[in-house]
């Protein structure tokens, strides 16, 4: 085999973490790594170390938190180290053109799509909520743009009917991790080569946001039963029954003719609650009340049947 490379690890949650405990596994030397700054999160606001970093450190490798890399300083510290190659995975800071040229072997980027479909910030669940048969992970060696950059390798999965935002996330780790492995090992080698993306077939995955994830029933049962599968485990989609936000984590769409006016409970079964759509209609299997935890709709009808009775009407 040829020499092991030199590599600067940039990542920041769990997704990258899978990535850099698999480079971690392989003959190569991490240098360094690269995380977001410290964040305040849950009810204290205690300043929580990112995955990777908790990773890095845990192995005893350097971790750097620069606000920007964009600064001369941040670039300068960056290039003493003489990395042979940077590996980024969701790492969330723009690398300027100065640190893409740095490395001898440039920069390669672990992205959760088949480029170019489905560049941007969340492409797993873009690709749940859009219907798509098949996501994957693109190993791409990075440029200026926004995940632009040629394709170096490509693995695939199929999104099956079960899959959710999280099942396919945690898949798809798994999958990229092993492509970077194997694209690492090639680029040392010197026999990968990229393809250049048509930016003709490229779509955009928005960043998720709490507001989207409301469930408009004026759509159809398939498109609703898309979105809840993709913003599980967050957002989470919602609605509301009289006073009472209802979040939704399990349902299925089937083919039923209605004439009622969308969002109306058509039958409460122990299978779900089947509710009326703009098109057929969609069976709610897990709900999650204020102040409770996520139920099998079945056990809430033990205790509260009366409030999601037939001819009630979701908002």
């Amino acid at each position: 085999m040829s020499q092991p490379l030199r590599i600067i690890f940039a990542g920041t949650p769990e997704f990258a973490a899978s990535h850099l405990a698999a480079l971690l596994d392989s003959p190569h030397e991490i240098i360094a790594v690269y995380s977001q700054p410290d964040r305040p999160a849950g009810r204290g606001h205690k300043l929580m170390m990112s995955p990777v970093k908790q990773l890095a450190l845990k192995h005893e490798i350097p971790v750097y938190q620069p606000q920007t890399l964009k600064n001369a300083e941040a670039q300068a510290e960056l290039a003493a180290l003489k990395p042979d190659l940077i590996v980024v995975v969701a790492y969330g800071l723009i690398l300027p053109q100065a640190v893409l040229d740095t490395p001898r072997l440039g920069c390669i980027n672990s992205h959760a799509s088949l480029l170019p479909r489905w560049r941007g910030a969340a492409p797993i669940q873009r690709a749940i909520e859009a219907g798509d048969a098949e996501s994957g992970v693109t190993v791409m060696q990075m440029e200026a743009g926004l995940d632009t950059g040629p394709m170096l390798l490509k693995v695939t999965t199929p999104i099956s009917r079960d899959d959710t935002g999280g099942s396919l996330h945690d898949r798809l780790a798994e999958l990229g991790s092993r492509a970077v492995v194997d694209a690492v090992a090639q680029l040392a080698a010197g026999t990968l080569s990229g393809e250049v993306q048509d930016d003709a077939l490229a779509t955009y995955a928005h960043k998720l946001n709490k507001d989207e994830a409301r469930v408009d029933w004026q759509r159809s049962a398939q498109a609703i039963e898309q979105q809840v599968r993709a913003f599980t485990p967050w957002p989470i989609c919602h609605t509301t029954l009289g006073d009472a936000a209802l979040k939704i984590w399990g349902a299925r769409a089937e083919a039923h003719s209605h004439q009622q006016a969308p969002g109306t409970i058509l039958a409460a079964e122990r299978d779900g609650l089947l509710i009326a759509c703009g098109g057929n209609a969609l069976r709610l299997t897990h709900l999650q009340l204020p102040g409770g935890k996520a139920l099998a709709v079945a056990d809430l009808l033990n205790s509260r049947r009366e409030q999601f009775a037939p001819g009630l009407v979701l908002a």
